[in-house]
């Protein structure tokens, strides 16, 4: 079936069965490896999208459901050389091990920090905030801390 998906701005026109994973479409049709597969379950986060904003498990999301509708992935937080808050504070603190689940914890650290979630909480209260909030994107490699520590460090310097 053909139909045209709006992935990081841009317009592209893919002829795939609607009932295949948006997951798939991405990596596969369009070429953006940065997405990532994990537990193809939706309990893991590494395939994390915002499908309008919101964001949502992509192997878990039917292409067929995006027509019409703005999917932005890892490769389009950023503006060109331009890394999102989020980005440049993961590498700067250290928050991005194996890199499996990096772009699922960047994309929904990405909402928690556009959407300004921790506006206005002290310290503590915003870690835990944040804990919660990437609750769903499990990370194998790091204790969570210093991801922790890049997405308060995004979103102060975005408060600023």
């Amino acid at each position: 079936m053909k139909m045209k998906l709006t992935v990081n701005g841009h317009e592209h026109d893919v002829d795939v069965s609607p009932w295949k994973r948006l997951l798939d479409v991405l990596r596969e049709d369009l070429r953006l490896t940065g997405t990532k597969e994990g537990c193809g379950e939706g309990e893991c986060g590494a395939c994390s999208v915002r499908l309008d904003g919101e964001v949502v498990n992509s192997c878990l999301v039917a292409v067929g459901q995006c027509s019409g509708r703005s999917v932005t992935t890892i490769e389009g937080l950023g503006a060109g050389e331009v890394l999102h808050a989020v980005q440049r504070e993961l590498v700067r603190c250290g928050g991005a091990q194996c890199g499996i689940c990096t772009p699922g914890i960047a994309v929904c650290a990405s909402y928690v920090v556009d959407n300004e979630l921790l506006k206005g909480k002290d310290e503590a209260t915003a870690r835990a905030a944040v804990r919660e909030l990437l609750a769903g994107n499990i990370c194998r490699c790091t204790g969570y801390q210093l991801i922790v520590d890049a997405v308060i460090a995004a979103a102060r310097e975005v408060e600023s």
